[in-house]
């Protein structure tokens, strides 16, 4: 209980280092095991494999944010009725989590296998990838419920006051998920197959460490009888909370699908390779942003929900300060060092050069993605869903396709027009970011209204 307790008393600045950079360090080797992955499949299985990887990636993005609508909305809800005191609510929170991930990723699993050719070629397979990205998928698919689980009761962890526990639960899988890799990759002669295996195996045993934690009989949140029927009221606020960043992981994808038979239809599989490259470099970055959103999230929540409102914004203000920094290192890194970043994913020299420019082009406005990160990220920790889902889908719909589509019609090049798209729909979210957090003063501080 005291774990829990100082998110409304000890400094926020303090806080926030305590809960984010055990989240940053989790998702920093989360995503250095992405790009040790990449490399290891780009320089094992060849180039054509890297690109299935791409193609891959949004499908696998898509099955994950079933899991984000469970956990990010159910531990949002857990701090906030932590920082109320609602200890019988707080622990039928997490019952809800297990059983509602175990149905959606049944659901999920399924679907997805019996149309897995027709989705992957959809998302932009082409006959010489379609092979590798199937193989991929199949294994993922099926270890889809670990996957969820995986994720659902790390967001638990964070909220429940635990966050060093949760980052060795990540730091576990990733360092099995490296050590399995290579071995059946290369050692097994596995190719693909290996990768996928080793992060289905990897996750499981991330699982069961999570488990024992929940399963210890002092902790304030944990399981005992009683709290895995589903409560509607828990279940549909979870889901509503959750809304957001499942709309944004769902558009991310659909994004990615559009952008990949964009860049297919004026660039091919090279363009799609490349578009893999500067999204591997992204990720590592956006890692550290989400791990400083996930620290806020508990903070935020907690202490909304125990009215500390000048608590809430100051968390909002230094993981705004955080995120914008992080991103700064990445548009140095972009911008001026593009062709070193692309080496590192691949040797192919043609693809290194027709990477520098596209990845110039998207790192142009990282400085300000941070901000519209964190803003989504306030309104999810205090459960205003309707701003949160609002800001989750302005970048991804409102922006990011319709420009994807129309500027290629525009430019002279239409693959340039591909590329400017993401750094024009970035600038539009940020200012949309401004104007919806100016107009929510009102619920982040009501006392001074």
């Amino acid at each position: 209980m005291s774990k829990t307790a100082e998110l409304g008393t000890a400094p926020v600045h303090k806080l926030l280092l305590t809960y984010a950079l055990p989240a940053i360090i989790a998702m920093t080797a989360s995503s250095l095991y992405n790009i040790v992955d990449s490399i290891y499949i780009g320089r094992g299985c060849g180039a054509l494999a890297f690109g299935a990887l791409t193609v891959a990636k949004p499908f696998m993005d898509i099955c994950a944010a079933f899991g984000s609508l469970v956990g990010i909305g159910a531990s949002s809800l857990l701090s906030i009725y932590l920082g109320e005191k609602d200890y019988e609510r707080a622990n039928r929170v997490l019952g809800n989590v297990i059983v509602l991930n175990i149905i959606l990723s049944a659901i999920v699993m399924v679907v997805g296998l019996i149309w897995l050719d027709p989705i992957l070629m959809s998302f932009g397979a082409s006959e010489d990838t379609l092979g590798y990205a199937h193989e991929y998928m199949e294994i993922i698919l099926f270890g889809n419920i670990l996957t969820h689980i995986y994720f659902g009761l790390n967001a638990m962890l964070r909220a429940a006051g635990h966050p060093r526990f949760s980052m060795t639960a990540t730091i576990v899988a990733v360092t099995i998920n490296i050590i399995l890799d290579p071995i059946f990759i290369f050692g097994f002669d596995m190719g693909v197959r290996g990768a996928a295996l080793a992060t289905v195996l990897s996750q499981a045993v991330a699982v069961v460490w999570q488990l024992t934690k929940f399963m210890d009989k002092s902790e304030l949140v944990r399981f005992h009888r009683g709290i895995w029927r589903l409560n509607r009221h828990i279940t549909r606020r979870s889901l509503a909370i959750g809304l957001s960043p499942f709309l944004y992981n769902i558009a991310h994808c659909f994004v990615v699908i559009i952008i990949n038979n964009q860049l297919k239809a004026f660039g091919g599989d090279m363009a799609i390779a490349s578009y893999g490259v500067i999204n591997r470099m992204t990720f590592v970055f956006a890692m550290i942003v989400m791990g400083f959103n996930q620290g806020m999230q508990p903070v935020a929540g907690y202490n909304y929900g125990a009215k500390k409102y000048d608590r809430v914004l100051k968390s909002f203000y230094i993981t705004s300060a955080y995120a914008t920094g992080a991103m700064g290192v990445m548009f140095i890194l972009g911008e001026f060092f593009p062709a070193l970043v692309t080496r590192v994913f691949t040797a192919d020299p043609v693809l290194v050069e027709q990477t520098i420019m596209p990845m110039r082009i998207i790192c142009s406005t990282m400085l300000i993605i941070g901000f519209q990160m964190v803003t989504g990220n306030l309104f999810t920790s205090i459960g205003k869903a309707g701003r949160a889902i609002f800001l989750s889908l302005t970048r991804q719909v409102l922006y990011l396709i319709p420009l994807a589509i129309l500027l290629p019609k525009v430019f002279a090049d239409p693959l340039d027009g591909v590329w400017w798209s993401i750094p024009i729909s970035d600038t539009l979210s940020a200012i949309t970011a401004v104007i919806v957090l100016f107009s929510a003063r009102h619920i982040l501080n009501p006392i001074k209204q």
